[in-house]
């Protein structure tokens, strides 16, 4: 089966051709980071009409790629919620209306899945079952996953997600935006002994996360030690980010390591946006290893949002029969145990 995704969740637009016994055939990422940094965030109108503007011609720039004509596409894979409602709204009318056009059946497919699915488009992809890590700007969740859609929720953030944390954090030392990435460069260059952070939740029992208090750290730690021109100076303030990006991680990684000895599983697989972090990828290699489990990520590029991810998610549920309607539907909050268990 030869499937075509579509993603505009939010501010990157995707589109990939995925063949199922082809493997990823071509696939195209547009970023709309230089759209939003002057806002500071994304701005979900300007979203939704940038994604208006690339859909249309990386379609066809995918299917050149992959030197594909219409008629030999299986199936048309669009994300479907979560997300913003307008940027999700562009990608299923578009996903609907080329499926309806070449007569293949259409699939809303749930963001987070994809993203969970992602490291299966590597070589060595993870067999079910195991424990995935879904870490990102929206979302902080372990989950034990037994088969496509046999998801079931082990902890999740309280408050803020680990990926806006990071954010947040990046925004108080006034970094560029987006702030997670420049503030894990920036913790490369900081001494990670000089500032203990704490690592929230770790002391009592359970998976669930929380992010705010770590937040609330940070701020006060750059308070105490601002300059005159409002921000400590250059070294504090990587000392600062080493802390917090130590904290973070090392919090993923005691809950992570928790999931899998509680569930017996010797896979964890890591995927979202902040599963492109060295440091945690690091350490987390080095804290499993010494319980024999394994550590699974996606390629960095598919670490972010990404139209290949929809298109392999897409595949496995059209493969086993499941497909949308014509009525153009999206769910902006949508919980992934929701979705049909077809494992």
């Amino acid at each position: 089966m030869r499937v075509l995704g579509i993603e505009t969740s939010c501010d990157e637009t995707g589109v990939a051709l995925y063949d199922s016994e082809q493997g990823l055939l071509a696939h195209k990422l547009y970023s709309q980071i230089s759209l939003h940094s002057e806002y500071g965030g994304v701005v979900p109108e300007l979203a939704s009409r940038d994604h208006v503007r690339k859909l249309v011609p990386m379609v066809r720039e995918v299917l050149a790629a992959a030197k594909c004509e219409a008629s030999s596409i299986s199936g048309v894979a669009y994300t479907a919620g979560p997300g913003l409602i307008g940027a999700l709204l562009v990608g299923a009318c578009m996903g609907r209306a080329l499926a309806y056009a070449w007569n293949v059946p259409a699939l809303g497919v749930h963001h987070l899945e994809g993203h969970l699915l992602a490291p299966c488009l590597e070589e060595n992809p993870p067999q079910f079952p195991f424990v995935a890590l879904l870490v990102s700007g929206g979302h902080t969740q372990l989950i034990k996953v037994g088969g496509l859609g046999d998801y079931v929720l082990l902890g999740e953030s309280l408050d803020d997600a680990a990926g806006e944390a990071f954010d947040k954090a990046a925004k108080m030392m006034d970094l560029p935006y987006p702030g997670g990435p420049h503030l894990a460069r920036l913790a490369q260059q900081g001494d990670r002994a000089r500032f203990k952070f704490p690592r929230p939740m770790t002391d009592r029992p359970g998976l669930d996360f929380s992010f705010s208090g770590l937040k609330t750290f940070t701020l006060n730690t750059i308070e105490q030690h601002t300059l005159a021109d409002g921000l400590p100076d250059d070294q504090t303030c990587a000392d600062i980010a080493a802390a917090f990006e130590e904290a973070v991680v090392d919090t993923l990684v005691i809950k992570s390591r928790r999931a899998l000895e509680g569930t017996g599983l010797k896979r964890l697989v890591i995927a979202g946006g902040v599963s492109a972090n060295s440091r945690l990828r690091e350490k987390l290699h080095t804290a499993l290893g010494k319980i024999g489990a394994e550590v699974f990520y996606a390629r960095h590029e598919f670490c972010t949002d990404n139209g290949a991810m929809i298109a392999y998610a897409g595949c496995q549920r059209l493969l086993r029969g499941a497909q949308s309607g014509l009525a153009v539907e999206v769910t902006p909050r949508w919980p992934l145990h929701e979705l049909p268990n077809l494992a």
